[in-house]
This record gives C-alpha cells, sequence and structure tokens, in this order.
C-alpha cells in the first residue's frame, strides 16, 4: 500500500499565456494569485497614465503609453513563468516524472 499523495494537475502553461495575452492579469488569476495580477494592472494603469504626461506631444500611441505596455509585458512573462514553474516542480517531482521516465541523476538501484 502506497501513501504517496499526488498533486493536482497545475494549469497548462500556454493556456496561462494565452490568457494573460488577451486580458491583462487574467493569467494570475487563473494561476489562484489574483492579487498580483490587480497588482500588475494598477502600476499598468498608472506607469501609462505617467508617460503619457511625460511624453512629447508628437509621439505614437505606443510611446505615449509605454509605461503601462511595459508592464503589461512583464505581467505576461511573470504569469507564464510561474506557471511554468508549478508545472516543472508537478512533473518532476518527488514522485518522479509524469511519463515515469528516471533522471538518471539518483543512485543506481
Amino acid at each position: 500500500m502506497s501513501t504517496e499523495t499526488t498533486s493536482p494537475v497545475p494549469t497548462n502553461p500556454y493556456l496561462v499565456l494565452g490568457a494573460a495575452i488577451v486580458l491583462p492579469g487574467s493569467g494570475h488569476v487563473i494561476l489562484g494569485v489574483p492579487v498580483r495580477g490587480l497588482q500588475f494592472l494598477f502600476f499598468m494603469v498608472i506607469l501609462g497614465w505617467v508617460t503619457t504626461k511625460v511624453a512629447p506631444a508628437d509621439a505614437s500611441f505606443i510611446g505615449r503609453h509605454a509605461g503601462g505596455f511595459l508592464i503589461y509585458a512583464l505581467s505576461i512573462l511573470d504569469a507564464y513563468r510561474i506557471a511554468r514553474i508549478r508545472h516543472a516542480l508537478w512533473a518532476h517531482g518527488p514522485g518522479g516524472s509524469a511519463d515515469g521516465a528516471s533522471s538518471g541523476i539518483g543512485p543506481h538501484t
């Protein structure tokens, strides 16, 4: 009888990536860290507003809101990174890899 417990399968990192691209902060909500997503949204709005005040009048839309777009890009990367780490920890956790293959690092029996 085995006392080994299996952790639930984490969310697919590509699903999190797609959600984070489509709607800022939604990747973090899917991962269960909505406060982190709201923090990114807050700073996205604040830095977007600041760069509209600092940017020259003839700057493009992207240039006028560059601070917001920077935080948007960082939030996408952050959500994807969290999802990849959780998936890797699940796949290569204490029970070995999900497909049953060994890493070859442990002692030979």
